[in-house]
């Protein structure tokens, strides 16, 4: 069970606030990039890296690692956000952010990134590679656990429903999917675009273990990974998270939301100046 103390949590709050600022500094030094998506799920980053996972920052590849997949490959700067203040990448590398020949391209590729299992970006191809990589742990009995973060907007592909039902019949309770539903995509809201409403019912008549939480609230988030990993039957287990796009920025999450959200050069700063006033040292 993971516990928190109210230090616990204002330690966890702190590392999901320098995760968002160092999103944005990233985003400063390249001149452009995904915001609003990253920043929102910067509490979840912050909660996998420094609660839930088992992992080693020295070593990326340890045999008995969990497994993080992120099958949204332009979320990649929130994951090297993470690694970065997990201990996996140096801090110097946030200015290298998108430079070629660098190991943290704007999309992720796990040939260029340690500690980055899967290159993500064709949307709706992570729930079946971690479904592969589930069913290979089972046969090696390794206790590891994969975690698969997709989109809203990977519900409307295909191969996802394809692979949450291989998960079932295979009954990987060694799955962990969690969806970050922000409600936008490229074409706008995904819920317009293409509903996958409702959620908790498609995924619970899949056969799959269903939770639906704030994903901004990290004790909602905390309670939500206990009863994933204290689940029983054997079946995978999913957490739908509500996000909010550009979390942590109270003037862009105000802003219409669009997947693309614009921000202006000089906005860049005020944003960094909110999220040092937020958590004062």
């Amino acid at each position: 069970m993971f516990y928190l103390s109210d230090n616990d949590v204002h330690e966890l709050e702190q590392k999901a606030n320098d995760i968002r600022e160092s999103t944005i500094e990233m985003l400063i030094a390249a001149g452009s990039g995904h915001t609003a998506g990253p920043l929102g799920m910067a509490d979840i980053f912050a909660l996998l890296y420094f609660r839930v996972l088992k992992h080693d920052a020295k070593n990326p590849d340890w045999e008995e690692r969990d497994r993080f997949l992120l099958s949204i490959g332009h979320y990649a700067i929130a994951l090297y956000a993470a690694l970065i203040e997990a201990g996996v990448l140096a801090e110097e590398e946030i200015a290298t952010y998108g430079v070629d020949d660098s190991r943290l391209p704007m999309s992720g590729m796990a040939s260029c990134t340690p500690g980055m299992e899967i290159s993500g970006g064709s949307l709706g191809h992570g729930l079946g590679i971690a479904v592969g990589m589930g069913l290979g742990l089972k046969r090696k009995n390794s206790p590891s656990l994969v975690y698969n973060l997709m989109s809203d907007g990977e519900l409307g592909e295909g191969s996802t429903w394809e692979a949450a039902m291989a998960a079932a019949h295979h009954r990987l309770d060694n799955l962990i999917a969690l969806v970050d539903f922000n409600d936008q995509q490229a074409d706008g809201p995904s819920t317009a675009t293409l509903s996958a409403e409702p959620v908790d019912a498609k995924w619970a008549a899949f056969g799959w273990h269903v939770q639906r939480v704030d994903g901004n609230d990290l004790d909602a988030l905390v309670d939500a990974f206990d009863e994933a990993r204290a689940v029983t039957e054997p079946r995978p287990r999913v957490i739908v998270c509500d996000t909010r796009m550009c979390k942590g920025v109270p003037f862009l999450e105000a802003r219409e939301r669009t997947h693309f959200i614009r921000v202006e050069p000089d906005e860049w700063g005020q944003a960094l100046d909110l999220l040092d006033a937020a958590m004062p040292s």
